[in-house]
Order: structure tokens, then C-alpha cells, then sequence
């Protein structure tokens, strides 16, 4: 897929994976199953969801580093910061020709790499970013955009990308 592709399937993305209510339940469901997901694959990732600057749901699996805490807060703040996921942001900068600090970003605190996803409820706006990392960017995002499909009960070949 182009880059062009690529967003045009992520603003679907982002467009479609809103929740109508998300609590710490609703946190531990998603969480849970982007454990089970990575587990049941092997990935040696690190999972991470907040809630308005709370963490309320962290893991690290087997195989994943003591960076991967930090990529997983630079990523989400990348997330928070434009309300996109961290994937989008990063193919934006991309195809401008740009990197963070074009945009008076620190790389120390952003990181353009995907794997973050702004959690949204109707009504609301973002209240939070889901997080993975650990593998490739792509992968990363492709990971938390299924466990999202799954848990709001959408086909994911719909909504991933290929």
C-alpha cells in the first residue's frame, strides 16, 4: 500500500474504533486480549492503555526490553498530542519530508513510530491511547487496531491494513 493508502484506511480506522463507554473494565477486556493475542504468537511486546494520564493497564511479555517503556510513552504522547494514531503521525511526517522536531517536537519525548491509538468515545473525544511495542511499527499498530476491531465487535478485514 501507498501512503496515501495507508492513511486513507487509518482515518477509516480511527473513524470506526470509538467506543460508546470505556471504564477500567473496559480497559483490563482490551488489555487482556492484546495479551492473549500476543501471547498465543510469541511477540515479545510491551502493552500499555491510559486513561487520562493514568496508567490503568500495563504488561510486558516475554521477549520484550526495558525500552519498550519508553518507546511506549513517546508513542502514546505522539497519540495524545494530535488525537491520531502514532502510525498516522509518523506516515504524515513522512510524506511531508519531515521529522518531529520540523514540527518544535523533542524526539526525547515523541517518537514517530506507530503502535499508538487514541482511545475515543462518542461524545467524549480521546480519553486515552492504547500502546503496543515491541515489534516493527506496522506491526505494532496492526496489533492494537485488531484487538480494538475485536473488542468493539467490528470485522477487522475491514479495517486493516495489508
Amino acid at each position: 500500500m501507498t501512503i496515501e493508502q495507508d492513511l486513507s484506511r487509518i482515518a477509516l480506522q480511527e473513524e470506526t474504533l470509538r467506543f460508546d463507554a470505556f471504564d477500567l473494565s473496559t480497559a483490563w477486556v482490551l488489555g487482556k486480549l492484546l495479551h492473549d493475542l500476543a501471547s498465543e504468537r510469541n511477540l515479545g511486546v510491551a502493552i500499555d492503555i491510559t486513561l487520562h494520564s493514568m496508567p490503568v493497564f500495563y504488561i510486558a511479555l516475554p521477549g520484550s526490553t526495558p525500552d519498550n517503556s519508553n518507546w511506549i510513552r513517546r508513542k502514546r504522547n505522539m497519540a495524545l498530542r494530535y488525537f491520531r494514531s502514532s502510525y498516522a503521525s509518523t506516515l504524515r511526517l513522512e510524506k511531508q519530508g519531515k521529522t518531529i522536531e520540523d514540527n518544535g517536537l523533542s524526539s526525547a519525548e515523541y517518537a514517530a513510530s506507530g503502535g499508538s491509538f487514541p482511545i475515543f468515545v462518542n461524545g467524549s473525544g480521546c480519553i486515552g491511547a492504547v500502546t503496543v511495542s515491541g515489534l516493527p511499527q506496522r506491526e505494532d499498530h496492526n496489533l492494537v487496531v485488531e484487538a480494538l476491531a475485536l473488542t468493539l465487535g467490528h470485522e477487522l478485514h475491514n479495517l486493516n491494513l495489508s
